[in-house]
């Protein structure tokens, strides 16, 4: 039997004058999961993250932690913590210290406040550094530090800020794996924040994609990427191409280029519809196998593979092909395209 989830979000509401910052949002997190809260600025996701910390009050709903009424509680009353975005660190208290202070002031014993800040700093692989100050560490390391901090207390539930957002990119994709690696270990519960689809795609078990105080879609990151729901979705969870048209038997019939095939992997209305097609899902065909054909704008190599631009006559926008390796097309040629119909996916005007 399937066991009850951790925290249950019931149709949730916040609104600040005019503003609907959450709009009925209902969701579960499972316990030791790793989840996120993905979107663009001013979805709702923050919103929703203070709600869950006890520093915003919704105006609706209800929320459930194993079971207990969390709004219930004041903030320093629940079984969660909240690793915040600027990491906001001591930086007078050396790193063990800066570890020890919430077990401190919770007034445990000094040996096992000792006991459990050696055993977090060893987990995070800052055994080294625990007399060293926060200014003297990489922002890496000062990550890892505030991580430690968090951990160190137990809590039933971690919520993080968009916790990787003020390292540069190959730090951040370090702490993507590592960050992952510390959920598994150490058994707690994640909730993340970001407005970066990679750093949820890449760390996430599951995902809830927001925009405008909704949830569009809670998936795991390959049937978000290969089945979304909505057009907001697909454009926002990596790259697609898009032909927009009205629902065919086999597809989209687009307006000027007749009907490209897809499949429906949620049901949709007649009417309006628009076909997605992911770049590294369109193959260069021989003509006799073409969908389409266009005209070669543009090539880029970016090392492991080569993205191609396609110019295809009345369709607004370019078709982006991806392919592995270089490529021998030049700029200028005449290319046809094709797709697996399975991999494109026929999404309704409302989904």
């Amino acid at each position: 039997m399937k066991p009850p989830p951790l925290v249950e979000i019931t149709n949730i509401s916040k609104g600040y004058g005019a503003v609907v910052a959450l709009a009925g949002v209902s969701l579960t997190i499972n316990e030791n999961e790793f989840f996120a809260l993905l979107g663009p600025s001013g979805c709702g996701k923050t919103t929703l993250l203070r709600v869950l910390a006890g520093f915003s009050e919704p105006d609706s709903g209800s929320v459930t932690l194993g079971g207990l009424d969390l709004l219930s509680l004041p903030p320093n009353k629940r079984p969660i913590n909240l690793m915040f975005q600027s990491y906001a660190l001591f930086p007078h208290m050396s790193v063990e210290k800066n570890v020890a202070y919430g077990l401190e002031r919770e007034g445990l014993p000094k040996d096992e406040v000792r006991d459990r800040v050696t055993t977090v700093l060893a987990t995070v692989g800052l055994t080294d550094k625990a007399r060293t100050r926060p200014t003297q560490l990489s922002g890496g390391q000062r990550q890892r530090v505030a991580l430690a901090r968090a951990i160190v207390k137990r809590p039933k539930l971690l919520l993080l800020d968009e916790p990787l957002s003020a390292l540069d990119r190959k730090v951040r994709s370090e702490m993507q794996l590592e960050l992952k690696r510390l959920q598994h270990e150490v058994g707690i519960t994640f909730v993340v924040v970001t407005h970066d689809q990679e750093e949820a795609m890449s760390m996430a078990d599951r995902i809830a994609v927001m925009s405008e105080g909704r949830v569009q879609q809670i998936d795991t990151p390959v049937d978000l990427y290969q089945r979304p729901r909505t057009l907001f979705v697909a454009d926002f969870i990596g790259s697609s191409n898009t032909f927009a048209g009205r629902l065919a038997d086999a597809g989209v019939d687009v307006d000027g280029v007749g009907i490209l095939p897809g499949h429906l992997p949620w049901p949709v209305s007649a009417g309006a519809a628009t076909l997605m097609v992911r770049p590294e899902d369109v193959e260069l065909v021989e003509p006799e196998r073409a969908m389409l054909s266009g005209t070669v704008i543009d090539i880029q190599f970016y090392g492991g593979s080569s993205t191609i631009a396609v110019s295809v006559e009345r369709h607004v926008s370019p078709i982006i092909v991806t392919c592995q390796g270089t490529t021998d097309v030049q700029r200028d040629a005449q290319v046809h395209l094709a797709w697996n119909p399975a991999k494109a996916v026929v999404l309704g005007e409302e989904t």
